[in-house]
């Protein structure tokens, strides 16, 4: 028995994937015990009937209940006699037509798609018009109300660079720590909509919509642009903004680091 799993593991590839999926119908990307309704597990479920053996599907970061991904990217091990375009083919035959692969890679062994990212994109779109879109409002915050987008943005320079996010964190049982560096933060405005993009190292659970939450407060006059540095420093949840809805943010891309000092995007 030994034996064979040994031969097992010698014979297994390393694969990398970029998936898409609207989350609004699931409870987050990670596994859970209590319910089925997770990315993680639809897409161990078909891996694992496909291969005959358990299928564990490494994800490059947990997005939240009703957060979607345009560019998630994962990881996973099979034996080597399936090609590329056969595992492809059976996922997106057999996953719900809200999930769908749209990359598949066979990648070096030791290739682990969160630990080896540098960096991801997040987007978050937020309604400003008081007309909700009523095809787009499973993927943006109807807010309804105009905002100070010139504040968002002195704001959020202040919250670039390597910070203690503490402040911005869910989870306040935390006990890793809370450091990131955020690279950029930018808005585009159109037709009643503001988007706000977040480039990091990483991010911690709820930081993006607490950091959108927050920033619009900043925008209808609630909060002082200034309030930023005070607000980092204070690593404190509840000094900063309330958390903004989930529909609204969706995982843009994640980039990994090539053998010299250049990045490569998700789309390989």
């Amino acid at each position: 028995m030994y034996a064979e799993e040994k031969q097992r593991e010698k014979s297994m590839k390393n694969y990398k994937i970029t998936v898409q999926y609207d989350g609004t119908r699931y409870k987050g990307w990670q596994v859970q015990k209590a319910t089925e309704a997770t990315i993680q597990g639809k897409l161990q479920n078909v891996l694992s009937k496909l291969a005959g053996h358990p299928v564990e599907v490494i994800g490059s970061g947990r997005t939240d209940a009703g957060v979607h991904a345009a560019g998630q990217v994962a990881n996973f091990h099979m034996e080597e006699h399936f090609s590329v375009e056969e595992i492809c083919d059976n996922l997106n035959e057999f996953l719900p037509e809200d999930i769908a692969v749209t990359e598949i890679a066979e990648v070096d062994d030791r290739f682990h798609s969160r630990y080896n990212a540098v960096s991801k994109t997040y987007s978050y779109r937020i309604r400003t018009s008081p007309v909700a879109d009523v095809f787009e409002r499973r993927f943006v915050y109807h807010y309804g109300k105009p905002l100070d987008v010139g504040r968002m943005k002195a704001a959020a320079e202040r919250l670039k660079g390597t910070h203690d996010f503490a402040s911005f964190c869910g989870n306040k049982k935390m006990k890793k720590s809370t450091v990131r560096t955020i690279m950029d933060i930018t808005f585009a405005e159109k037709d009643g909509e503001i988007e706000i993009r977040y480039t990091g190292d990483g991010f911690l659970q709820n930081m993006i919509r607490i950091l959108t939450g927050t920033l619009i407060e900043v925008g209808r006059g609630e909060r002082d642009i200034e309030s930023m540095t005070a607000i980092l420093a204070a690593k404190n949840r509840e000094a900063a903004g309330y958390t903004a809805p989930p529909q609204g943010l969706r995982l843009e891309k994640v980039e990994y680091a090539t053998v010299g000092s250049d990045k490569q995007e998700s789309g390989f």
